[in-house]
């Protein structure tokens, strides 16, 4: 396995004025989850990388940090600066690692695939600097300041850069000094380091790889995901857990410790409601139960943080090509009350799963005394889901 020598920058911190919205436009729909999970994914399975800094505005670090989670890849999330420069900037500054190089993606690309990203990697080993790039399909003109044409350029010379782009770490920072030296900030990571007088190598890129800007690029790129493999398909999932009420053990449910005089009896941390998603999810992709993958004869298990078994649940669905589209979670229980605390259930889920806490929902209620539930001998929970591939 090849050994990591990157560290990458993702970048999500523009204002997204063209999207016609205040909501950061990689947190868009696409393919039944915010399209910023198609680029952390992609960093994420390739080795070349062991760093990820996921930089994005202040004001949608809650909705982007649930989305980082379940990555092998470790992933700190900070605040960009005023230009793409500054950005850029501040998440390689935020990288702890030993990297010898950096690779800078746009997460308003979230159709970048593995072999353009190992591509553009491996020419930035070779040549200190490289960046995805698509030969241009129109002829282009040169406008003088009164809007006329000045010049045709050959067009066999021109080409669309996109990202990822990649550098040597030494090679970024000395042109990065450069231009703060001279007071310049460049849109371009390319640009930085042309401007210092390196060469960058065009590595082919994918005309696939198209930028989210417009409302119309959403849907272009809607319509490229729909040909991805025919027909998109939809599953809807069903869990079901029960666990005993007993003295002498916490109770956790979705992650939160509830006060109360008793708690759920179970080889791990008997979280009904997370087991009752977990089930739900592996239900929908026909991928078997909780009981199959986790079994409560294996010591592994035993009092485990079961949001933590939640997450390797998501992983098996991401590897077979499943997204959650939403999750509806009810507790059955007569006491206590948990109204508190569902906004933090809801998060907790939603991190563990990688989406967005839009997409969960907790509830709960009682049987009206009836039943072991009703009597307070122990606790229910039923969870259903949606799932796309």
């Amino acid at each position: 396995m090849e050994q990591a020598k990157f560290g990458a920058v993702l970048l999500a911190a523009g204002n997204s004025t063209r999207m016609g919205g205040s909501r950061s436009k990689v947190l868009e729909e696409l393919g039944g989850r915010p399209a910023l999970c198609r680029s952390l994914e992609v960093l994420d399975r390739c080795p070349l990388i062991g760093e990820i800094c996921l930089v994005c505005r202040e004001q949608d670090r809650g909705d982007m940090l649930p989305l980082t989670s379940g990555l092998a890849t470790p992933v700190r999330v900070v605040s960009g600066g005023a230009q793409r420069q500054d950005s850029v900037e501040q998440g390689v500054k935020a990288l702890t690692g030993p990297w010898e190089y950096v690779a800078i993606h746009d997460g308003a690309r979230p159709l970048v695939t593995e072999e353009v990203l190992a591509a553009v990697c491996r020419d930035a080993m070779a040549y200190g600097a490289a960046t995805a790039a698509v030969p241009s399909k129109d002829t282009c003109k040169l406008a003088d300041e009164a809007g006329f044409v000045a010049a045709t350029p050959a067009r066999d010379r021109l080409w669309a850069v996109q990202t990822p782009q990649a550098f040597s770490l030494a090679l970024y920072r000395e042109a990065l000094g450069k231009a703060r030296a001279a007071g310049q900030s460049y849109t371009d990571d390319c640009q930085l380091i042309e401007a210092a007088g390196g060469k960058v190598k065009l590595t082919m890129g994918d005309y696939r790889n198209i930028k989210l800007t417009t409302p119309e690029d959403l849907l272009a790129a809607r319509a490229y995901l729909g040909g991805e493999g025919g027909k998109k398909t939809v599953r809807i999932g069903y869990g079901y857990d029960v666990h005993r009420l007993v003295e002498g053990r916490k109770l956790i449910l979705a992650g939160v410790e509830v006060p109360f005089e008793k708690g759920l009896l179970g080889h791990s941390d008997a979280d009904v409601i997370a087991h009752a998603v977990a089930d739900a999810l592996l239900g929908a992709a026909a991928l078997g139960d909780i009981g199959h993958l986790f079994p409560d004869t294996d010591p592994r298990y035993a009092g485990a943080d079961s949001l933590k078994l939640l997450g390797e649940v998501c992983r098996l669905l991401r590897e077979k090509g499943f997204s959650i589209g939403n999750i509806d979670a009810t507790l059955l229980a007569q006491r206590p009350k948990i109204a508190p605390h569902i906004s933090r259930m809801r998060e907790n889920l939603a991190a563990a799963c990688g989406i967005a806490v839009d997409q969960v929902s907790v509830k709960a209620t009682t049987e009206e005394r009836l039943g072991f539930t009703g009597r307070e001998e122990g606790m229910a929970a039923s969870a259903v889901c949606l799932l796309e591939r």
